[in-house]
């Protein structure tokens, strides 16, 4: 398929591209810069220069793809509007037919030990917005319209799970602080993983099909500190913070973090056939996938 993809250069759209590419598909992607461009004509992309609240220049790239994905966030608060933009306009110019993967992310789904695409939302303050807008893009007519939910993703170093690895000094002993108490589960996928589900969504996805993309596996942040620890040579000890510090530390992604979230993804496997293998995160944080430099 001709895919246009917004977020190429991104933790999961840098992913996804890889794995679309890897699959035969051929990819378009909108970038903001020069620089931008240049990294993804490399992997034999052709690039599009504009912002994606651009709604003409999208409208106009969608109408000429068979299917759009979008991963790409400013990550600020312009990032509801951003998105909303870019779907009208992609869902505006796609053909009858085409194929609309949009991003929203498990934290809609508040506190849940068991978390599952029919559970109810319960999003905090910083994805408030996508419950509302995912469920509108969801129903859009005339196209294949799926969403996919990532868990916390990891691997290659990147992602959320940089922000347990600062350490803490306490007397003579040093020890890891925690993202707040430690006891919340945080679900994760590996970006590996998480980019064949896209692909299997793209290729095999119902229409109005959402997807939780999360590879099973639910640590605590005591366990993922508790690795991160041994690796920085603290012989496993970390420090527990209260919630509220925790969030008047970090704010609103500090709310998230609070969550206590577990999911297996079992959906994806059974209907797509998805296969998710890859370390969990308290491996790689053990074999030192998370080392700070």
């Amino acid at each position: 398929m001709k895919v246009l993809l917004a977020g190429a250069t991104g933790y999961i759209g840098s992913g996804v591209l890889s794995a679309l590419l890897a699959s035969g598909h051929t990819v378009t992607a909108l970038v903001r810069s020069e620089e931008k461009a240049a990294a993804v004509r490399q992997d034999g992309v052709m690039p599009v220069i504009a912002d994606m609240r651009d709604r003409e220049t999208v409208r106009r790239v969608a109408a000429a793809s068979d299917a759009v994905i979008t991963t790409a966030s400013p990550g600020d608060e312009n990032s509801a509007a951003a998105d909303i933009d870019f779907s009208e306009a992609a869902l505006d110019g796609l053909r009858e037919g085409g194929v609309f993967i949009h991003t929203s992310g498990i934290w809609v789904y508040g506190d849940n030990g068991d978390i599952t695409e029919n559970s109810p939302s319960d999003a905090p303050a910083i994805v408030a917005w996508h419950p509302e807008a995912d469920a509108r893009f969801l129903e859009a007519p005339g196209v294949r319209s799926i969403l996919i939910e990532p868990a916390i993703v990891y691997g290659h170093g990147k992602g959320i799970p940089n922000v347990i690895t600062a350490a803490e000094q306490t007397g003579d002993l040093p020890a890891l602080q925690l993202v707040g108490p430690g006891t919340q589960h945080w679900t994760t996928v590996h970006i590996d993983d998480l980019a064949e589900l896209y692909v299997a969504a793209l290729e095999h996805g119902e229409a109005g099909a959402r997807y939780v993309g999360a590879g099973g596996v639910n640590p605590t942040v005591r366990e993922l500190g508790e690795a991160a620890s041994h690796r920085r040579g603290f012989e496993g000890r970390v420090l527990p913070e209260d919630a509220t510090a925790t969030i008047e530390r970090l704010g609103a992604f500090g709310e998230a973090l609070m969550l206590d979230q577990q999911a297996s993804g079992n959906k994806a496997r059974e209907v797509l056939g998805w296969k998710p293998s890859r370390p969990s995160l308290v491996d790689e944080i053990a074999g030192g996938g998370y080392d700070q430099s």
